[in-house]
């Protein structure tokens, strides 16, 4: 007898319908799975007999063929353990084929006949729209954000057959939490972190309210303990909470990486992420070998990518970061396959000027001038043309320090960064730095003096093509920070280049 039971399987953050077949003949005892499976699939074979045994059913002593169409398709990971089992209950006649039409399955089986949750269950359900779908307990809530499609949970393998032979309810999947919404924009309730308790730090600070503003990626370079870090994992705070369908899209990811989801299961906030610097290339950009996982860059689609001591990341991860920078995704190709993940992120670096650290000072440096050449190097220029936003980050003074002057709160700065995002989201786009070029005529008109402006720093050779973009697209969020919606004008542009400063300067080594 034959039996075909639909299910899904991941390749990258999207999902693929696989009809999973069984055939039960007559024969030698045996099990076989054909359909390119990977080695989890391959094992299935022992976590399904064990299963089946544990819940009291029995297992054919016959020949079992499992094939998984289309047969072309590598299929991977262990969520295809109970579509396998159901299928060899239904061929060898325990369970009513009746009672599995029109439904999916997809779970992990543990020795016990437990099910156990899978990764990506949110994007699994998208791909079996059409069916009801049986998921483990675990995964049901996350599975159901999928929409268009009755999720049904199980405990157990031996609670499902009772379940499909309606001799038992089926289990409702645990409420969320009523804190499941998370910590709103400005708020520091999640984090404990607040801009207020930076002092001094004037630049950097509007620096990082512009780059949360427009979006625009940030570089900070100055001595160790001047508050680089600091800065850095405040931004999240200032922007705003996750579009409706950005948020959908970051779940996706977070869900197929296998990682913890809010009480609802939807993230609502922008995401942080932070690599150590000894992270390779495929950990950055994503890929694997047994099946494409999502990288750092994917991870922290939607909010900030942080690369603290960035002068120590290799090279080759660094330049990897170019392309994602400027399309907001990253095409990953191996021998096994080729997918897309989504990378839209704010991408903030933090660095050294020098591999001791003081950048030249007078009696402090202890760099050779070629060192700090070396150093320098390691971050390519095209990769620092990319950051619209590079600034020097001073040690702050002991006025600054143990002064008692009020320091406007991330709640106050989220405010206004809210407000230019608004204008941004009136002109079509989410964020300033992806205003396209051909309307900057109209989304970022210059007056005259700007023009004259820019047109002179064109001329001398310390703007690039791609810089004469990202400066008008900077000083339009400039702008709107001070509530101008015409035309930018020539203090705008003169911020904005001060925010760009120019690379020799802020490294102090002779790269420019």
């Amino acid at each position: 007898m034959i039996a075909a039971i639909p299910s899904a399987v991941l390749i990258g953050v999207d999902a693929t319908p696989v009809s999973v077949e069984v055939h039960v003949s007559n024969g030698l005892p045996g099990f076989t799975v054909v359909g390119l499976p990977d080695a989890a699939v391959r094992e299935s074979r022992d976590r399904v007999r064990a299963a089946l045994l544990s819940s009291g059913l029995s297992w054919p002593l016959r020949r079992v063929t499992v094939n998984l169409a289309p047969s072309g398709l590598r299929k991977g990971g262990a969520g295809l353990d109970l579509p396998i089992a159901v299928g060899v209950l239904v061929a060898s006649g325990e369970l009513d084929p009746q009672a599995v039409a029109g439904t999916a399955f997809v779970g992990e089986l543990g020795l016990d006949g437990s099910l156990r949750g899978v990764a990506g269950p949110v994007v699994l359900a998208g791909a079996l729209r059409g069916h009801r779908l049986v998921v483990p307990v675990s995964s049901a809530r996350e599975a159901g954000l999928a929409g268009r499609v009755e999720v049904r949970a199980s405990p157990s393998l031996g609670a499902l057959v009772e379940q499909l032979s309606g001799r038992r309810p089926w289990s409702r999947p645990p409420g969320a939490p009523a804190s499941a919404h998370g910590a709103g924009p400005g708020s520091v309730e999640a984090t404990g972190l607040d801009l207020a308790d930076v002092r001094g730090q004037r630049l950097a600070r509007r620096a990082l309210e512009v780059s949360a503003a427009g979006g625009h990626h940030v570089l900070l370079v100055g001595p160790p303990g001047s508050g680089k870090t600091m800065l850095a994992t405040r931004l999240p705070g200032l922007l705003p909470d996750l579009a409706p369908a950005t948020a959908l899209e970051v779940t996706r990811i977070h869900s197929v990486a296998g990682m913890p989801l809010p009480g609802d299961g939807l993230v609502r906030r922008p995401p942080f992420r932070a690599p150590h610097h000894g992270v390779s290339p495929v950990a950055m950009v994503g890929g694997g070998t047994t099946w494409m996982r999502p990288g750092e860059i994917s991870l922290a689609h939607g909010g900030v990518l942080f690369l603290d001591e960035m002068g120590e990341f290799s090279p080759t991860v660094l330049d990897a970061l170019r392309q994602p920078l400027e399309e907001g995704q990253v095409r990953v190709s191996r021998a096994r396959g080729s997918t897309t993940f989504p990378a839209r992120f704010t991408l903030v670096g933090a660095m050294n000027p020098c591999p001791c650290g003081e950048g030249g000072a007078p009696g402090a440096c202890r760099c050779s001038d070629a060192a700090r050449e070396r150093y320098a190097r390691r971050l390519s220029a095209p990769l620092l043309d990319r950051f619209d936003i590079a600034i020097r980050v001073d040690r702050p003074g002991a006025d600054d320090l143990m002064g008692t002057a009020p320091v406007e709160s991330t709640a106050t700065v989220a405010g206004r960064v809210a407000g230019a995002r608004r204008r941004a989201v009136g002109r079509g786009v989410p964020v300033n730095a992806e205003l396209p070029a051909r309307a900057f005529g109209d989304t970022a008109p210059l007056d005259r003096r700007a023009v004259a402006l820019v047109e002179r720093q064109v001329r001398s050779g310390t703007l690039s093509a791609r810089g004469f973009d990202r400066v008008r697209r900077l000083a339009r969020t400039v702008a709107d920070l001070g509530g101008d919606g015409g035309p930018v004008r020539e203090e705008h542009v003169r911020e904005a280049l001060l925010l760009r400063c120019r690379r020799d300067l802020l490294l102090g080594t002779g790269l420019g």
